[in-house]
């Protein structure tokens, strides 16, 4: 009896020895994390700069291929985000202003969340938004997700 439970619980543990460990993934240090961390806080500023000037080139450089906005409706694409933020791109002024006051960036450091305040020409805060980024290959961050609240 004992060499048959020997047998079966050779036989139960070695598929588990044989296959090789996944490897561990490599992510970036915690230095190379916070360097991340200020980098997509600075994008999501010129983002709103961006705005802010009426550059309708420069804000829509910030807008993935596949970006999604929430607003009262899904927008899927740039140009869907363009179209339906039109009015506000062009007016004479800015109707609203935003920036930062939260970044944070995954361990993988491929992905990124800021949250700040909306606020109305006068400066009162009107609402929060919400940007995911993804890090592109070559460097820098494009905006993935944006809710506003």
């Amino acid at each position: 009896m004992t060499s048959r439970r020997h047998a079966l619980l050779a036989a139960a543990v070695l598929p588990a020895v044989s296959e090789p460990a996944a490897a561990a993934p490599v992510w970036p240090d915690a230095d190379e994390i916070a360097r991340r961390v200020a980098e997509v806080s600075a994008t999501e500023t010129s983002f709103a700069a961006a705005f802010a000037a009426r550059d309708l080139a420069r804000f829509r450089s910030f807008l993935a291929a596949d970006t999604i906005w929430m607003g009262k409706e899904a927008l899927h694409g740039p140009e869907a985000v363009m179209l339906a933020w039109n009015s506000y791109l062009t007016s004479p002024q800015p109707p609203f202003s935003w920036g930062p006051d939260l970044a944070l960036v995954l361990p993988s450091g491929d992905l990124a969340r800021t949250s700040g305040p909306v606020r109305d020409p006068d400066g009162r805060q009107v609402g929060r938004f919400q940007s995911t980024w993804r890090r592109k290959p070559a460097g820098g961050w494009e905006i993935v997700f944006d809710f506003g609240t």
